[in-house]
């Protein structure tokens, strides 16, 4: 039996071992559990000036962008779960610009609004650890920057015309080339053969991040129903919210609701609904120390069906996967949220990346869905025939940080301002649409799978099919799904 053999034995075993130790409950969402406010119900009817459906991230910061713009407004923000328990507290926490997608915002929104938009995300990821420290929120926020690298030799300059196109447009300065020693050094494994950085981004407890965002819209005076999942929303003027308990007239309303935005039809052929999957060690700072992973830096490689990856203030390693599996669309369903196959994925890459960390068990796993468009951009409008609704969807697994400058935008939609944030490029765009189940999922299983064995060719150094390459080449633009 030969050593490649063996090795391969050792690692199954390994993942078999974690499958029987995970727990499925977020990492981020078991910190926070024992520490939220009491849940307010909406047991009564009554009115707003602007209702939010979604108590995530884009709800919360819609919510804190409205009050700001216009103190004396009514807003009510109306949740199914509690506040941040979706997709806010699902992720992996990173806290990124929309430069890795700049070619994709200059072909939607042109140079100039493309150029405002990433800056904004710029400003916005500086702009956090200060608004954190103005509210007492510890999110273990750490802006350490974000390094793009390459695991196979196929995929050495990936980001090239990303970087191309920055120094384009003047932003020569926003990406950081590494040398092949530095990206091994700062992510502890020579598995990592290239790399850049950009030095801006950083990471962020998302339970934590979530909670402190709910407490500041209560302290503003907005009001926060959990457990109030709006079963109709009906469009007159004003709209009518419909929960179990009670409801909520309202003269605007903003849909804030991730990849359950499948309910609004205008909205279900416009993403579709794919799983990530993150595993999560112990704390293990000695052996980072041991490896040379101290810096905070977060992590992506560059397959199609992509890794990210990162450290914690507690020393652990979450690591994730995204883009492997797709959903039939309609409301996620419990295999989105504790996918085995997704989960299994993560961890048998964690062990391939880090195999020096071969006797540190997985001690978490969780998974979740993530809302993907054409190219990777979210969705931000008003509805046809109802001005007064406002959505923003399909932020494709990087919302963390953009949430807040997404939020702007539809605080100025929801107020009919006339202003540069209701007015841009990416505000009622044209997006390309998806075909009708069940061809999106047959025809997308076709080609996630296509992904998936391009990746593994790609990893082991094989030839890739001229059908998978065909096939792969069918996926949504962007950057994958990483956060």
């Amino acid at each position: 039996m030969n050593e490649q053999i063996v090795n391969q034995q050792v690692l199954n075993a390994q993942i078999q071992g974690d499958a029987r130790q995970m727990s499925s409950c977020s990492l981020w969402l078991a910190d926070v559990s024992g520490a939220r406010a009491p849940v307010r119900r909406l047991d009564r009817d009554i009115s707003a000036d602007v209702a939010i459906i979604g108590g995530g991230f884009v709800g919360l910061w819609t919510a804190l962008a409205l009050k700001e713009l216009e103190p004396r407004l009514r807003v009510a923000v109306l949740e199914a779960g509690r506040c941040g328990g979706g997709a806010s507290g699902l992720n992996g926490g990173f806290v990124m610009s929309w430069w890795p997608k700049i070619a994709s915002l200059v072909g939607i929104c042109g140079v100039d609004d493309a150029l405002w938009l990433a800056d904004e995300t710029t400003r916005s990821v500086a702009a956090l650890g200060p608004f954190l420290d103005r509210h007492g929120i510890d999110a273990e926020y750490r802006q350490s920057g974000w390094l793009w690298t390459a695991t196979a030799a196929a995929h050495l300059g990936a980001w090239d015309s990303v970087v191309e196109t920055a120094q384009c447009l003047g932003r020569g300065e926003v990406f950081r080339a590494l040398s092949p020693d530095d990206i091994a050094r700062r992510t502890g494994s020579a598995a990592h053969l290239a790399g850049i950085c950009e030095p801006v981004n950083g990471t962020v407890h998302p339970g934590k991040l979530g909670r402190g965002l709910a407490r500041i819209v209560a302290e503003a005076g907005i009001a926060v129903y959990e457990h109030s999942r709006v079963e109709t929303l009906v469009r007159s003027t004003p709209a009518k919210l419909v929960t179990h308990s009670g409801t909520v007239t309202a003269d605007r309303v903003v849909i804030a609701t991730n990849a359950w935005g499948a309910a609004v039809p205008e909205l279900k052929r416009r993403f579709v609904c794919v799983g990530s999957a993150i595993v999560a060690t112990p704390p293990i700072p000695g052996r980072l120390a041991e490896i040379g992973w101290t810096g905070g830096e977060s992590i992506t490689d560059s397959q199609a069906t992509v890794d990210y990856y990162r450290t914690t203030r507690d020393g652990r390693i979450v690591f994730g996967k995204g883009g492997g599996r797709l959903y039939f669309t309609g409301e996620p369903g419990a295999t989105a949220f504790n996918d085995p196959v997704g989960i299994a994925e993560a961890a048998a890459d964690f062990r391939r990346v880090y195999p020096m960390l071969a006797d540190v068990p997985v001690e978490r796993s969780w998974s979740g869905p993530i809302d993907r468009t054409y190219d990777s951009l979210p969705l931000l409008g008003t509805l046809p025939g109802a001005p007064h609704v406002c959505y923003g969807i399909g932020w494709s697994g990087n919302g963390v940080n953009p949430s807040r400058v997404g939020g702007r935008i539809l605080a100025s939609l929801a107020l009919d301002k006339r202003d540069r944030w209701a007015q841009n490029g990416l505000v009622n765009r044209g997006a390309r649409r998806f075909p009708p189940e069940p061809l999106r999922f047959l025809g997308g299983a076709i080609v996630r799978a296509a992904m998936a064995r391009k990746d593994r060719k790609e990893i082991a150094g094989g030839a890739v099919s001229l059908l998978d390459r065909a096939l792969a080449r069918l996926a949504p633009s962007g950057l994958e799904d990483k956060t």
